[in-house]
C-alpha cells in the first residue's frame, strides 16, 4: 500500500482475504511509529489554475515530456498539478505553435484593398437602393391616398 508499487487498500483486500478496514488501521498504524516513514518532504504550496504564468506552465510541460507513468506522478505531486491540467497545457502550446502567424506590420496587400474598397462600394449601393425602395413606397402610397392625376378630368367635359 506504499512505495512505488503500492496497490488500493481495497485491492490489496481482494488479494489477500483481509478486510479493507484493517489494512487501512494497520497503515495508520505503523505511520505513527517512528523510523516506519521517510522524513517528510515539504510539501510545494499549490498554486490556483489561473496563477501559472505562461513561463511556468511551460517549463512544467517539458520537464513532464518523456517521464515514464510512475515519475510522472512523482512529478506531478511534487509540483502540486494534475495530469489533466499538464494536458490541457501541453494541448495549448501545440495550438499556440501551430496557429498561423499574423503579420500586422506589412502593409495590406493589392487583393485585400480592393476588398475593402469593393465592400465599401456595396455598402453604398445597398444604401442608395434601400432610400430608392422607400421613395417607391412613399409615391405609392401617395396615390392610394390622393388618386392618380391622370383621372382628373374638367366636369364641363362630362356632358
Amino acid at each position: 500500500m506504499v512505495g512505488p508499487g503500492a496497490v488500493s487498500a481495497n485491492r490489496l483486500s481482494a488479494e489477500v482475504g483481509v478486510s479493507q478496514e484493517t489494512l487501512s488501521r494497520w497503515l495508520r498504524e505503523a505511520r505513527s511509529v517512528q523510523g516506519m516513514t521517510k522524513p517528510s518532504v515539504p510539501k510545494v504550496k499549490r498554486q490556483a489554475k489561473e496563477k501559472w504564468s505562461g513561463t511556468e506552465k511551460l517549463r512544467l510541460v517539458t520537464a513532464a515530456q518523456g517521464l515514464s507513468e510512475t515519475e510522472l506522478g512523482s512529478f506531478l505531486r511534487r509540483e502540486g498539478l494534475h495530469e489533466a491540467q499538464l494536458i490541457e497545457w501541453r494541448m495549448a502550446a501545440v495550438a499556440a505553435l501551430d496557429a498561423p502567424v499574423r503579420r500586422q506590420s506589412q502593409a495590406p496587400s493589392a487583393e485585400a484593398r480592393r476588398n475593402k474598397e469593393l465592400e465599401r462600394e456595396l455598402r453604398r449601393k445597398d444604401k442608395a437602393l434601400a432610400e430608392t425602395a422607400a421613395l417607391l413606397v412613399l409615391k405609392k402610397k401617395v396615390r392610394e391616398i390622393w388618386g392618380d392625376e391622370d383621372d382628373i378630368t374638367d366636369p364641363r367635359s362630362e356632358r
